[in-house]
Order: C-alpha cells, then sequence, then structure tokens
C-alpha cells in the first residue's frame, strides 16, 4: 500500500464538468464507497497534494461523490473544476465536518449565500419534512440551486461580503419565539452579522448556532 493511500482516497473523474447554474458546476468521482453525512465536505488535492481545495458533498451513493463547484475566478480551484476531465485521477480526504443537522432540533434555520447552497442541499433534503425555515442569497435567480422551500434574495451584482441583503433578509423572517437550530455559512464576516442578530436581538444561545466560514476577502486557507 503506498503512503499517500493510508490519508487520501483517489478516484476518478466520470465525466466533464456541467454547468447546473449561472456559476456552478456539476462534477461526479468514481471512487470506492464513502460514508458521509449531508453537510460534509472533501478536501481534494488540485494541484499537487499540498494544493487542496475543500468542497461540500452534494449527492453520493455506492458508486461515487457528486459536487457542485463555485466557478469564481482564476485561482487552483476554479482552474481544475474547469479543467476535469473523463478518467482523470482526484486524490482527497474521507468526508468530514460537524456541520451537519442537529436531529433533536425543535426547528431549523439555514442562512447562507452560494456556497453555502451546496451543503444546505443534501441537508435539507434529509430532515425529512422536519420543520425549517431557509434564507438564501445569490446574486441574480439565474445561480439558484434546485432546493425546494427556501426564501430566495438577490444581491444584483453588490458585494457578497458584509452582506446587508441577507442580514436584513433574517431580520425580517418571520421564526417562532422559541430558538431552533441555526447552520449559517459562507461569507465570514456576513455570517458573524447573522450570529450577532440572532444572539442579541432574538436571544438565541450561542450554542445553537453553527456556523461555517467558506471565504472572506483577501484571506486564504478557509473552508
Amino acid at each position: 500500500m503506498r503512503l499517500r493511500d493510508l490519508f487520501f482516497v483517489t478516484g476518478t473523474i466520470e465525466d466533464a464538468p456541467t454547468p447546473v447554474t449561472k456559476r456552478m458546476l456539476r462534477l461526479r468521482i468514481n471512487c470506492p464507497t464513502q460514508s458521509w453525512t449531508p453537510g460534509q465536505q472533501i478536501r481534494i488535492s488540485v494541484d499537487g497534494l499540498l494544493t487542496r481545495r475543500t468542497y461540500s458533498i452534494w449527492d453520493g451513493d455506492e458508486t461515487g461523490l457528486e459536487l457542485r463547484v463555485l466557478d469564481h475566478g482564476d485561482g487552483p480551484g476554479a482552474r481544475w473544476a474547469r479543467t476535469a476531465r473523463p478518467g482523470q485521477e482526484v486524490v482527497f480526504t474521507k468526508p468530514e465536518g460537524s456541520f451537519v443537522p442537529r436531529p433533536d432540533a425543535p426547528y431549523h434555520l439555514f442562512v447562507g449565500e452560494e456556497t453555502a447552497s451546496v451543503p444546505f442541499g443534501p441537508m435539507l433534503r434529509s430532515l425529512n419534512g422536519s420543520p425549517h425555515h431557509a434564507v438564501i442569497e445569490v446574486d441574480t435567480p439565474d445561480d439558484r440551486l434546485p432546493l425546494e422551500n427556501v426564501h430566495w434574495h438577490y444581491r444584483e451584482g453588490a458585494p457578497a461580503a458584509s452582506s446587508d441583503t441577507l442580514l436584513n433578509a433574517v431580520r425580517d423572517l418571520s421564526l417562532p419565539d422559541e430558538p431552533g437550530v441555526a447552520y449559517v455559512a459562507g461569507e465570514a464576516k456576513t455570517i458573524q452579522s447573522v450570529r450577532a442578530h440572532l444572539v442579541n436581538d432574538r436571544g438565541w444561545p450561542r450554542r445553537t448556532i453553527l456556523t461555517k466560514p467558506f471565504w472572506t476577502p483577501g484571506k486564504k486557507g478557509m473552508e
């Protein structure tokens, strides 16, 4: 067994990247069976083992995993996604992460933007009818993934960082008096503002708010 095989999973790209929204690509990796929980992620080596990018799992079965990758510029992850070809080898870590639905929640609240909509997809599907509220901000309607029972809001060219659009949408949301469990993901500064609103204005305990910062301007290495 190679040393790499002790720490990584090896698969292959099934087919060419397929656009599913204006800026989101579908990629499927054929690989050995991987146990995963909705909301978890994998870390893919996109330019040698030392350059990795983190991607939430959109779906998976006994034959492989499916991703939704945001094409957001000319970074190594975006270049890897755009140029992936059928049969190309992919090296990645096993599914991981604790940003997953809490089954004992009285209800669930999902808040985020494009990057958050990928883990939110399988998380929402896993609820099996449990009460929930979801607020997702994207730039235009063409950026929406196929998610049901979501309040969609649009930036229309405004920055996604420190988004007032998303924060105001949460402020306007009619929620039960009792706190539920919130899953807030996406841009780090916006996450901080939404969490502060839930804690300071709505009285939610911090332990009921799960956060997942994927990015923020000028900073690398975030998940």
